[in-house]
């Protein structure tokens, strides 16, 4: 046995050396170089592309059998600009001989230096790597034509050979981006990429960094990637663990002028026979702003869908918007918008999304429920919330109650709705409710409101009902069409035993009168603008007020003063405390064109009577109204001297802003004074002209 081991042996030993022999000699008499025109034709033949090979081919086969090459060139596609598709200034690949001996492929690090690659789509969507990525012609296997006859048995092939690569290292690289089609061009430059050594089922590290411009919006993105990466052999099982992505972008248009993103991912588990994916210890934080997030895929090829627990730490939006660079208007409340928090579980697939157990903190309200979006080229809202308390006062500017004009919700809602473009009207589809247990809008306190709201194809409507309204009830509802150019509106309202003095303390600050309103309210109206909304505004109201106290104005001394100063006696004095009470006020009123009309305005007391009507122009906002008020007590008027009467006109003028009060004295007097006045003016105009005479009659009238 030992002569024949020796033989083996020395047989051996003699190939190594001749092995090792032939590796050192074959650089020196094989020249790479002499290949050229043959690699030129190849790549010719199979891509129809010009290969240039600039630089020198270097080869060398122990302890690797590498290539080297200098600048390499590959010409662009036909149709496409004339410069090269792709230009590197130095490449180089090495592979162990040895081990391919025994079917494992282990090749050492690729390097590229100075890639340049110019890629572009033009006007009718193709790009210039098309041609290369063209499949060939496929084959097809016919079934079994014969009934019974047995399947083929599957080949069995042979088990992939090992394959390892020592890392690929990309330098200083350089891809521009021309989308002739979207008229966009995007370069980047400074590519870097590093990887470590390659192999099946081991984690590799991988770090790149790149920078792409958009030379339209003039905007840089700046992107920082490291990851460790796993990959098994059937390539359909892969990992990332420890990934972090940053992202800064630059640009005048840019918040800030520069705005930084980063997302760390613990990690990514892809199962692509299963299309199957999860996602564990995802962190996406900009400025104070960050979300974390569990999830898990399903069906990631076919329909892929994710679902999982969601969260937003607490953070102040208005310090979130100042990093932004964005003003923050001025609030009633500089402390609003101070903290911000959101929780809620994600079902998501390509077109869709679902946010289901939400629950926000914003400042001191807490908002609950589910919000759906369906199909996001034409987005189908849903959304059930329950909003336990809210001051919307907190982030509205400052206002002057003084001047505020009085609007219902419903209103309001109609004058929002009339300021949005026609066109996001008609594409609105939404659906659902909004409950909220306290609500202070306006200075106005709310409690049990809810708001109902069905939107689709141009059709807008809500219904709104507050069960505690200042110790009343209030509902309403409003519609809108937006199938014309401008959006038609229609509200409905009605309020039930409202009290009317906190109302106006809380809404205007002072409450001049009191008392227990009901009021049912119907309008019409079409228009873009507030404006418009106005001089369209058709309709009618009904109001009944009752246990009413008007302050500061007392009716019935009004009528003695007015009295006093025909008589010549001394006119009553003003107090603080002057009040009018009735026990009931009613009436009704049409609008036409923005013109609210009034004939029937009663107002009832023990003492008084009072009988009103005029109009109030909406689009100018001018008063012209006239109340007649007359003592009912004829015991006491009886008593009276007969050249007065108990009873007196007030004109209103001005506007609603400033209206003006005027007395009609000649409402006091009596027919027979009025008649031995007009003697009086008689004699006049023939003393002085008929001018004075009819400037007096005008005066008595």
């Amino acid at each position: 046995m030992g002569k024949p081991l020796k033989i083996i042996l020395s047989t051996v030993a003699a190939m190594a050396l001749l092995l090792i022999a032939a590796v050192c000699i074959l650089p020196f008499v094989f020249d790479p170089n002499d290949f050229k025109p043959e690699i030129v034709a190849a790549v010719k033949d199979k891509t129809g592309r010009e290969l240039v090979l600039d630089g020198e081919l270097k080869l060398s086969l122990f302890p690797w059998a590498s290539i080297s090459t200098g600048k390499i060139e590959l010409s662009n596609a036909p149709g496409f600009q004339d410069r090269p598709f792709a230009t590197i200034e130095e490449g180089s690949v090495k592979v162990r001989l040895l081990p391919l001996l025994s079917k494992k492929i282990e090749v050492s690090r690729i390097a590229l230096k100075g890639l340049v690659l110019n890629l572009a789509r033009n006007k009718q969507g193709i790009a210039n790597w098309s041609d290369l990525t063209a499949s060939g012609d496929t084959k097809t296997v016919a079934p079994a034509a014969a009934a019974g006859k047995q399947e083929e048995q599957p080949i069995a092939t042979a088990a992939p050979a090992d394959f390892e690569i020592g890392g690929i290292a990309i330098e200083n690289a350089r891809i521009n981006w021309d989308d002739l089609q979207a008229e966009k061009h995007i370069e980047i430059k400074d590519f870097n990429l590093n990887t470590d050594e390659f192999a099946f089922d081991e984690p590799i590290g991988i770090a790149a960094t790149l920078t792409a411009t958009d030379t339209e919006s003039k905007t840089a993105h700046t992107i920082k990637l490291s990851t460790e990466l796993s990959v098994n052999e059937q390539l359909d099982s892969i990992a990332l663990v420890h990934s972090d992505l940053q992202v800064t972008t630059s640009g005048e248009t840019v918040p800030g002028k520069s705005l930084t993103t980063a997302l760390a991912v613990a990690d990514t588990a892809l199962n692509m026979s299963r299309q199957t994916a999860k996602i564990s210890g995802l962190q996406l934080k900009s400025g104070d702003a960050a979300l974390s997030a569990e999830l898990t895929g399903a069906s990631i090829k076919d329909m892929p869908s994710f679902q999982g627990p969601v969260t937003i730490a607490p953070f102040s939006p208005a310090k979130f918007m100042q990093q932004l660079g964005i003003v923050l208007p001025v609030m009633q409340d500089a402390n609003a918008l101070g903290k911000l928090a959101v929780n809620f579980d994600l079902a998501a697939t390509s077109d869709s999304a679902d946010f289901k157990n939400l629950v926000m903190t914003l400042d001191d309200s807490q908002i609950k429920g589910s919000v759906g979006i369906k199909n996001f080229a034409q987005p189908a809202i849903g959304f059930l919330l329950d909003i336990d308390t809210i001051d919307v006062d907190r982030y509205l500017p400052p206002a002057d109650k003084s001047s505020k004009p009085i609007a219902t919700p419903a209103v309001l809602l109609a004058v929002g709705a009339s300021a949005l473009p026609v066109e996001t009207l008609r594409n609105l589809n939404a659906e659902g409710s909004v409950a909220l247990g306290r609500l202070k809008v306006n200075g106005l306190a709310m409690q049990d409101i809810q708001i109902n709201l069905n939107a689709k194809n141009g059709a807008v409507t809500t219904q709104q009902s507050i069960k505690q309204f200042y110790q009343g009830a209030y509902s309403g509802n409003l519609s809108v069409d937006a199938h014309g150019d401008k959006p038609t509106l229609a509200v409905n309202e009605k309020i039930d035993h409202v009290q009317i003095e906190p109302l106006l303390k809380d809404y205007r600050g002072e409450a001049r009168i009191s008392g227990i309103v009901d009021a049912t309210t119907q309008l019409q109206g079409q228009g873009n603008k507030t404006s418009e909304l106005k001089s369209s505004l058709n309709g009618q109201f009904s109001f009944l007020v009752k246990d009413s106290v008007i302050k500061g104005f007392n009716l019935q001394k009004i009528i003695d003063s007015g009295k006093a100063l025909i008589k010549g006696s001394a006119l009553p004095a003003d107090a603080k405390t002057d009040q009018t009470l009735f026990t009931e006020m009613s009436g009704t009123a049409t609008i036409n064109n923005g013109v609210i009309q009034n004939n029937d305005l009663v107002a009832k007391s023990s003492k008084l009577r009072v009988d009103g009507k005029g109009n109030i122009n909406l689009n100018s906002e001018a008063v012209d109204y006239k109340i007649d008020a007359k003592l009912l007590n004829d015991e006491i008027a009886a008593t009276e001297p007969e050249q007065v009467k108990a009873a007196i006109a007030i004109d209103i003028a001005g506007t609603l802003d400033k209206p003006s009060y005027t007395i009609d004295i000649a409402s006091l007097l009596t027919d027979q004074n009025k008649a031995k006045i007009e003697k009086l003016i008689n004699k006049i105009d023939k003393k002085l002209g008929p001018g004075v005479g009819d400037l007096l009659k005008n005066f008595l009238k």
